[in-house]
C-alpha cells in the first residue's frame, strides 16, 4: 500500500502524523507543499473523497490574512485556485494512501483509516 503524507515538515500537526506514521511501521513518501509543489488537478483528487469544505483551512493565519473580498465569496472553483495559490490554504495533513483521503490527524482516525 502506497502512502503519501502532503504538508509543510515544521506543522505540529503533520510532526504528530510522521511520528505516528513511523510508531506503527507504515512507510511512507512526504511531499511538501512549498518546495514540491501542489497544483489544482492534486487538489480535485482529494476532493473525490473530501469536500473543499474540509481541506479549506479558514483557521489559520494564511486565510486572516486574505482580503475579505476573498474570502467572502469562496466557492468550490475559488477555493481549488485559491489552495493551490497558497498550499498553506490547505488544511495539514493530506494523507492519500490507495484511493482514500484523509484531512488532518487525529489518532483514533488514522487507527481505522490504517486500519490499525
Amino acid at each position: 500500500m502506497t502512502t503519501t503524507l502532503y504538508g509543510i515538515p515544521n506543522c505540529d500537526t503533520v510532526k504528530k502524523a510522521r511520528k505516528w506514521l513511523e510508531a506503527n511501521g507504515i512507510e511512507y513518501t512526504f511531499h511538501d507543499f512549498r518546495k514540491d509543489g501542489i497544483d489544482e488537478a492534486m487538489i480535485r483528487n482529494w476532493m473525490k473523497t473530501q469536500s473543499w469544505e474540509i481541506l479549506l483551512n479558514k483557521r489559520g493565519t494564511t486565510w486572516r490574512q486574505l482580503p475579505d473580498d476573498v474570502k467572502n465569496g469562496v466557492d468550490e472553483s475559488r477555493a481549488v485556485s485559491l489552495m493551490a495559490e497558497h498550499p498553506t490554504l490547505i488544511k495539514r495533513p493530506v494523507t492519500v494512501s490507495e484511493k482514500k483521503t484523509a484531512v488532518g490527524f487525529k489518532e483514533q482516525d488514522y487507527q481505522a483509516f490504517f486500519g490499525k
